[in-house]
């Protein structure tokens, strides 16, 4: 397939159906999705906010339509950075990738600093308090994590399709099953809240912020399905697989997600105490069920949000690669280059994984940085899917009868990417306006300054001359 748009063939063809679909629900992950966002949406909206997370998922639906789209006419490692660049121009490209590995390089470490290494700590009966050992925690995961990633695909491909019952198991059965202790009640359970329960709001809080906070656990968790495209070099029959990947990924954990919130928050005890909570799924987890069963639960959320670090690394290592490819990074020579014997992009994984601890290093050094970046990673992927849109929308008659087989919106194609375009502002402007986000705002375009340092320090001028690009002399004859 890589030979069609000029590159030599690299990877291995292993990825199968399941296997491209378990890398999209893996990395969307509604349980690290709903298990670090829940209080927060709690907080500022209160049970009402389940209600905005159907309003995500209808969002992010039109979203995927378009990116499936694109996944079909350009099955290529690097994914936004490919549809990008040859739909618009490297230059684009290069801008939507940069932002791309800034979300991989702050996601992920603030994922296995914030969200696994408490809850791991926490499953071996230590303190989840202690920050050094959480530190160690995270540093171990995104170790083990790009290890199954360097060893081979198909280690880490089958570790994610463990990972896709576990997150099932992890969440929604256990929320059927706190929902049916709750239905039973009994003992000193409370009496039942019924269903008005759910259109329930915190008083006083200033509705356009509670707004914004309540709709943060949708908004930061349906993102990330494009993975499976990042992964198409390495697809079977990519064209097919890898959009149907995309978009059944997003309606399985939008179905299952809403179906998780709602069992959670009927089977709440106590509102106050569960708003207060630094877990609280785990803690109606263990009020209806014990603390051994929510023990249990919780050892699966963290095999969960591994399997996303494990999918992530793999996704960012390919986005690197595939830049380095066209000769836009630092090192390209290098960053460019695949094992012969595992067959993975080892170089990219493991700057990668330099990169992730280098940040995980700063972070830690302040209390406070490490909170601000992770912000700015609900920010980015808007951004990526925003200009996406924007340049599919400017450009999509160039490609209107590209490749074979892919999956097509045919005549919605219009309508459908203007609704996800509009979205897509509404998303970007309700993390970028509020107070509260501009120290993430600030981060973003740290990033992007840098980004355009490289550009004008020395990417321009190799642009200007041919030695980067999607032109490349040293690419195979398509």
């Amino acid at each position: 397939m890589a030979e069609q748009f000029g590159y030599a063939a690299q990877f291995p063809k292993v990825l199968r159906r399941f296997a491209l679909f378990a890398i999209a629900f893996s990395i969307v992950s509604i349980t690290t999705g709903i298990i670090v966002n829940y209080s927060y949406g709690l907080t500022e909206l209160g049970p009402a906010t389940v209600w905005l997370w159907p309003v995500a998922a209808v969002g992010q639906f039109l979203v995927v339509l378009v990116l499936a789209e694109l996944a079909g006419h350009f099955p290529l490692a690097g994914a936004n950075y490919q549809w990008t660049a040859r739909l618009v121009g490297t230059r684009f490209g290069y801008v939507v990738g940069s932002l791309g590995v800034v979300y991989g390089a702050v996601g992920l470490p603030g994922i296995a600093l914030l969200g696994l290494a408490p809850l791991a700590a926490t499953v071996f009966g230590l303190d989840p308090e202690d920050t050094r050992l959480c530190v160690f925690i995270a540093v171990l995961a995104l170790v083990l994590a790009y290890l199954i990633n360097i060893v081979r695909v198909q280690l880490a491909a089958r570790v994610n399709n463990v990972a896709v019952f576990a997150e099932i198991i992890g969440t929604v059965v256990l929320s059927v099953i706190v929902f049916v202790a709750w239905v039973r009640g009994g003992g000193d359970a409370p009496a039942p809240h019924g269903f008005g329960f759910l259109s329930t709001t915190n008083e006083g809080a200033a509705f356009p912020d509670a707004l914004v906070g309540g709709a943060l656990i949708g908004i930061f968790t349906l993102v990330g399905f494009e993975a499976a495209a990042d992964m198409a070099e390495e697809a079977v029959d990519a064209r097919r697989t890898v959009p149907r990947a995309m978009i059944l990924s997003v309606v399985v954990s939008s179905l299952l997600g809403m179906l998780a919130l709602v069992g959670f928050t009927l089977a709440i005890p106590d509102l106050g105490a569960i708003e207060a909570s630094s877990v609280p799924l785990a803690d109606i987890a263990a009020y209806w069920l014990g603390p051994v069963l929510t023990r249990v639960f919780l050892a699966v959320v963290v095999f969960s949000m591994l399997a996303l670090v494990v999918v992530a690394a793999a996704s960012n290592s390919r986005l690197i690669f595939a830049m380095a490819r066209d000769g836009l990074l630092p090192f390209s020579g290098v960053l460019k280059r695949v094992n012969a014997g595992t067959r993975t992009p080892v170089p990219a994984l493991v700057a990668s994984l330099l990169v992730c601890l280098l940040l995980l290093a700063y972070g830690t050094l302040d209390g406070d940085a490490f909170g601000v970046l992770v912000g700015a990673t609900a920010l980015v992927p808007y951004l990526v899917y925003l200009l996406t849109l924007g340049g599919y929308l400017a450009r999509r008659r160039s490609i209107v009868d590209a490749g074979e087989g892919g999956f097509r919106l045919g005549v919605f194609a219009v309508p459908v990417a203007a609704l996800a375009l509009l979205w897509l502002v509404a998303v970007v402007a309700a993390l970028t306006l509020p107070e509260a986000f501009r120290s993430a705002d600030y981060v973003v375009l740290g990033a992007l300054a840098l980004a355009g340092i490289w550009y004008v320090a020395v990417l321009r001028r190799k642009l200007r001359d041919g030695t980067a690009g999607l032109d490349l002399e040293e690419r195979v004859d398509a």
